[in-house]
This record gives C-alpha cells, structure tokens and sequence, in this order.
C-alpha cells in the first residue's frame, strides 16, 4: 500500500498558547480548501464559528460551498492557536478518512513542534487516534476520558519551564455521536481552561 507524507505545514503562530492536533487529513479528493480540518462535512469550522461569534457558518463561504481559508488564518493567528497532527506518514488500509484503518508509519516529533512555538501550554486533541498517539508520546499508561485536562510531564529538558496540559476534545467528525451543542460546549470550556478571552 502507498504511503501517505503529510501535505500541510505545520501552522504555528509565534503567539499560540494551544496545539490543536488532529490524526491526519483525509484523501485530497474530500478537500475543499487547502488547509487544516479541509473535509466540508466536518464540523471543526463550524464548532470554532459556533464558540467565537455565536454563527456556526461564520467562516463557510456559502457561495463556493467551501471554507474561507484566508478568514480562518486570520483568526488563528489572531487568537494564538495552531494546528498540525499526530503523524507526518501514514498508510490507508482502506480509502477512506476514518482513523481506524489509518496505520502510522511515522508519528510527529511533537517535542520538536512545542519548540517552535514556545508560548504554548496545552495540546488539544480532536480525536481518539489523535489522543492515543499524544498520550504514546508522553508515556502515558491510559488515554484520558472525554473532556478531561491531563498533565504531561515533557521529557525534553529544554521543555521544562513549562507544564503541558492534554485536553482531550470530542471529534468534530459528523460520524462522532455526540450532539453538535455538547461539542461546541466542550470546546469552549477548553478555551476558558487555557485563559483565552472572548470578546
């Protein structure tokens, strides 16, 4: 089976203070823009719209039946938030996007991507892969519940000054069976944890 280098660069604003971190992205063909969460039948856009300016189609370009690629960079770089996932090669046991038939080859340096943005303080994970593969990282002996904040102890010692929180988050997949009002809750409790302000 082919394998699969990931086709994004990392996005780390200078200013991030969380790491969200997803498994993979889903095959090109599903994409409707080139960037992160690119499926338009996920729900992460939404839920971010949802959680910051109370409209859930806040960054759809309901025209292009797309994402507004360049309306979401702002806000990410304004906000302090960045995003890359837990493997960099992957193989697809099945074509499709669903984690389970996703086989890591190989798995993000994540000590490698914290450097880069030093202000950071918390990870948060949109899936349970996603959180497994943190959690591997870490040497943790469990991944964490739902909606939990779990301490991770970085190995690094130039990581030190810092304690890291995992906030493990619900999927923003549709095939996640969790009401999109719990998510956007569970979301945004997140945030306020990590002391981002809403306006």
């Amino acid at each position: 089976m082919t394998l699969e280098q990931h086709p994004l660069e990392p996005f780390l604003p200078e200013n991030a203070k969380v790491l969200f971190l997803g498994s993979f992205p889903p095959p090109k063909q599903r994409w409707c823009m080139d960037f992160y969460y690119p499926n338009f039948q996920n729900d992460h856009w939404r839920i971010e719209g949802a959680v910051w300016f109370s409209d859930k189609d806040y960054f759809i370009d309901k025209e292009c039946k797309s994402f507004n690629k360049a309306k979401i960079v702002d806000f990410l770089k304004e906000k302090g938030i960045a995003l890359y996932d837990t493997a960099k090669v992957v193989r697809r046991l099945k074509d499709n996007a669903s984690d389970a038939f996703l086989e890591i080859v190989e798995p993000t340096d994540l000590r490698a991507l914290l450097r880069r943005i030093p202000l950071c303080h918390a990870i948060a994970t949109t899936g349970e892969k996603a959180t497994g593969e943190v959690c591997r990282y870490f040497g943790l002996d469990k991944i964490p519940a739902l909606s939990t904040v779990t301490e991770l102890e970085p190995k690094s010692s130039s990581a030190k000054d810092r304690q890291l929180k995992l906030y493990r988050l619900p999927s923003s997949s549709r095939a996640y069976p969790l009401a999109f009002e719990k998510k956007v809750e569970a979301y945004r409790e997140m945030f306020k944890k990590c002391n981002f302000v809403f306006d």
